[in-house]
């Protein structure tokens, strides 16, 4: 059980979520107004995309995480990883839909497997013999 001094704060994942958004947003916005969508630019496109999302994701995910606590208390490597999950999860939705090949159902599909993977990853986490 983790103490009041311990817990995680707000402001220890503001600069980082606000640099990963503003240096994604730049290289999106870079990457739509200055660029033809060839493979490298559109590599490009995608990783902006997932470090704009991960930083926009970051602070909702952290509250999330302060509404609905869990016993152990996270720290913050799952906040960031599930950030980062969301992000990819965009990333793969817009690239589904470039192809005009998603539906419903396959986002469905799509979150649904982030969700068991993290959820398997918390639980392999939680398993572990942690000596103090």
């Amino acid at each position: 059980m983790q103490n009041q001094d311990d817990q995680l704060k707000i402001w220890q994942f503001l600069p980082a979520s606000l640099l990963f958004f503003l240096a994604g947003g730049a290289g999106l916005f870079y990457t739509i107004t200055e660029t033809v969508p060839q493979i490298g630019p559109r590599w490009l496109f995608f990783f902006c995309l997932v470090i704009t999302v991960a930083g926009l994701m970051t602070v909702p995910i952290f509250f999330l995480h302060k509404r609905f606590p869990s016993t152990p208390a996270v720290d913050a490597l799952p906040i960031l990883r599930e950030a980062v999950f969301v992000g990819v999860f965009i990333a793969g939705l817009v690239w589904l839909q470039i192809g005009r090949m998603l539906s419903p159902s396959l986002g469905l599909i799509l979150a649904i497997a982030l969700i068991l993977a993290e959820f398997v990853i918390r639980l392999w986490e939680r398993s572990t013999w942690k000596p103090r």
